[in-house]
């Protein structure tokens, strides 16, 4: 679904992310792994057109695309769940869902039964405003609002951060359901390091801004990838 040929990103005179190579594969979760500062959040800003990249090639859905911005990206299919989840917090939860109309025909401006067999807890809470949602919720309203855009590419940064672990199990089962349903890939940055290995399918490890370890599940142990991710 995705390939990146040596992507690199600028801010400003700053480079952050040298020649990044890597794929995501439909069914498949990749997760992007590394510590504080490595470029992983920057990583999904260049692929999602939110930052431009500074050069590299990019093939969405078997096609080479350029340097397209965030709006275009996501009406291609790219679903992006932001760090920090960036709802509309004076918003209802069914006015934050209803953003992920303007990538989609008219006919299709209608929020699917699966969202809420998915997050149970956005039925009940529809009228009430983003920003009165506790965390957990709002994470949980901020996949819905991406799944809305019916994306064929979901990419999720730090999903489990900050919220309590019974939505943590939620969020991994929802995650793992998309997977297995075979329609889309998704790329997962997760520095919680028990719910990646479980996740999972492949890694890409940044160090510095660049792959320093790279591969499915099954040829990296988990006490590689435990060395990779450490200071």
């Amino acid at each position: 679904m995705l390939k990146l040929d040596n992507l690199t990103l600028h801010y400003g005179s700053s480079q952050i992310l040298y020649d990044i190579s890597m794929q995501a594969d439909l069914g498949k979760i990749t997760c992007v792994m590394g510590t504080n500062g490595v470029g992983k959040t920057s990583l999904l800003k260049a692929i999602s057109g939110t930052h431009m990249r500074s050069g590299g090639e990019v093939s969405f859905n078997d096609e080479t695309i350029g340097k397209l911005p965030a709006h275009a990206m996501a009406r291609r299919g790219v679903g992006y769940v932001p760090q920090g989840r960036d709802i509309f917090p004076l918003l209802t939860v069914r006015e934050n869902l209803e953003t992920g109309y303007a990538c989609l025909p008219a006919s299709e401006h209608f929020i699917p039964d699966e969202i809420f067999e998915l997050f149970p807890i956005l039925k009940d809470f529809l009228h009430r405003r983003g920003g009165d949602l506790s965390g957990g919720q709002q994470q949980q309203l901020a996949i819905a609002r991406a799944l809305i855009t019916k994306p064929k590419l979901l990419l999720l940064d730090e999903p489990t951060e900050g919220i309590q672990p019974n939505i943590i199990k939620q969020i991994g089962k929802v995650i793992a359901y998309l997977r297995d349903r075979g329609d889309m890939a998704i790329i997962l940055v997760e520095q919680f390091f028990d719910f990646a290995y479980e996740h999972a399918d492949d890694f890409v490890i940044l160090r510095r801004g660049s792959v320093v370890k790279s591969g499915p599940r099954t040829d990296l142990t988990r006490d590689e990838l435990l060395e990779a991710v450490s200071v």
